[in-house]
């Protein structure tokens, strides 16, 4: 591909955005117009999977294009403490993992990463800049990140302070003491995620003439429930709503469901903004721009997804492996290339981004990953590959495995307390919802499920990711 015909490529992540959570995926609560126009003018997949029901996992696997069983990172091992004395970030990535960034870098990209890391401290072999990024801003540890006026950010391995108090947004109120002034301890002048977008259309425009890779995760609409009080008003009113005094944690707010809401539609309009920036510098039509999440919508008691239908339905939460924890919205939005308002039902996954990078940019001797490239269904030419199988485990909670094959699902759950608990077997074609277990009806293919996990499940560094084990190798657990 000729240097000059290179496209732009911006990765725009939500946290903890669940399938339902978008006008454009049938929500009908909160409102989300820039994302839905993306929708309008873009393509919208109706099949598309994270990598991991839980944050940092979900973004090394979108970085290094390898699904549960053969990633480095596949938890959320957390290092330190929430204090600012204590941040030490999560686990670092290791050297060892190649980013999608660094192929960019290598094919001449400027490369940005713009909001949440969750993959290493920066004076460890995690820093952005040891992955293929030459400039990042934003949280390194995702702990940080639960409060959205932080006393700093990270910019380019330095310490950038924004001259706000650290706030403790663990530390719950009295319901029968709190004041209107209790609730504004939770609120400052500098909103994390509009910083995040002004460093995002800097870099957009100190690199306009050369093409560029903007990976930005936003930290919306993760909790804490906390947004500007202008957005908030936009909602208040419209929802019998109770204050919430952080009895399971995270910030107190006397609107949760408002503040929610205003969350959500804020995060629109940063892509809207970002959006428009690009067409404001012509770059418009040499920029493919993807929209999706990390995992499903929160399963905290502060937020009524069952109120806004979050999961459209499906059964589950983040940090499940059904349907609801990892079944993500997917835009995306290059106009000329791919044919607006399209919809697409292609089986695919986070670890695909890599792989389908590497055939935008024609590169035949990229890393071998677990994905395939969705790029034949993004340009609507071209034979599309299908994946014989999805493949996902997960260590957190109960523990649990999951393989799709084609219309089929098999789930495996509460490993870690029963590891002979029965597999499940759903057909999504005619039970989305996965009620009807199937597993009687279909053994061979539970069977085939199994052969899968034992062949794609590989020893980790960590032994408590190796769980899987017990559960695939009941007599001896070894492999």
């Amino acid at each position: 591909m000729l240097r000059s015909k290179r496209p732009n490529i911006i990765y725009i992540y939500a946290d903890d955005l669940g399938y339902g959570e978008l006008g454009a995926y049938g929500q009908q609560k909160i409102r989300t117009p820039h994302l839905d126009r993306m929708a309008a003018e873009g393509m919208r997949f109706t099949q598309h999977y994270t990598s991991m029901p839980v944050c940092a996992p979900a973004r090394s696997m979108l970085m290094t294009g390898m699904h549960a069983g053969h990633a480095a990172i596949r938890g959320n091992y957390e290092l330190g403490g929430f204090a600012d004395s204590a941040e030490r970030g999560q686990l670092p990535l290791p050297k060892t993992s190649v980013t999608v960034a660094e192929m960019l870098q290598q094919h001449g990209y400027a490369t940005a990463m713009i909001g949440k890391w969750g993959l290493g401290m920066a004076d460890t072999n995690g820093s952005p800049l040891q992955h293929g990024f030459d400039y990042y801003y934003g949280y390194l540890d995702q702990k940080q990140a639960h409060n959205y006026y932080p006393s700093h950010l990270w910019e380019n391995d330095r310490w950038d302070s924004l001259h706000q108090p650290w706030i403790d947004v663990h530390k719950r109120l009295n319901p029968g003491t709190a004041t209107e002034s209790d609730f504004n301890r939770y609120k400052g002048q500098q909103y994390a995620p509009a910083l995040l977008t002004q460093k995002a259309l800097q870099f957009i425009d100190q690199h306009q003439q050369q093409p560029f890779f903007l990976y930005l995760p936003y930290t919306l609409p993760h909790l804490s429930l906390q947004a500007p009080d202008s957005c908030v008003q936009q909602y208040i009113g419209q929802f019998d709503e109770k204050p919430y005094y952080g009895q399971q944690c995270y910030a107190s707010t006397k609107y949760p469901m408002s503040t929610y809401a205003a969350m959500i539609t804020y995060l629109d309009a940063q892509v809207g903004i970002v959006q428009q920036h690009l067409q404001q510098l012509g770059l418009d039509s040499n920029t493919l721009v993807i929209f999706s999440s990390d995992n499903g919508a929160t399963f905290h008691s502060s937020v009524d997804v069952a109120f806004f239908n979050s999961s459209a339905g499906l059964r589950g939460l983040k940090m499940d492996l059904y349907e609801g924890g990892i079944r993500m919205p997917m835009i995306a939005r290059w106009p000329g290339r791919i044919a607006a308002g399209s919809e697409t039902n292609h089986v695919s996954a986070q670890y695909d981004v890599f792989a389908t990078v590497a055939d935008l940019l024609r590169y035949k001797k990229a890393p071998k990953t677990d994905g395939l490239s969705f790029l034949p269904t993004l340009l609507g030419k071209g034979k599309q590959a299908t994946h014989p199988f999805l493949y996902f485990e997960f260590v957190e909670k109960t523990g649990q495995i999951a393989v799709r094959m084609g219309p089929w699902k098999a789930v495996k759950s509460n490993i870690k307390k029963n590891p002979q608990a029965p597999w499940e077997l759903y057909h999504l074609d005619t039970d989305v919802n996965e009620q009807h277990d199937v597993a009687a009806q279909h053994p061979e293919i539970v069977a085939k499920a199994i052969e899968i996990a034992k062949r794609e499940h590989q020893h980790s560094a960590i032994p408590a990711w190796d769980f899987v084990d017990a559960a695939l190798y009941p007599t001896s657990n070894q492999h």
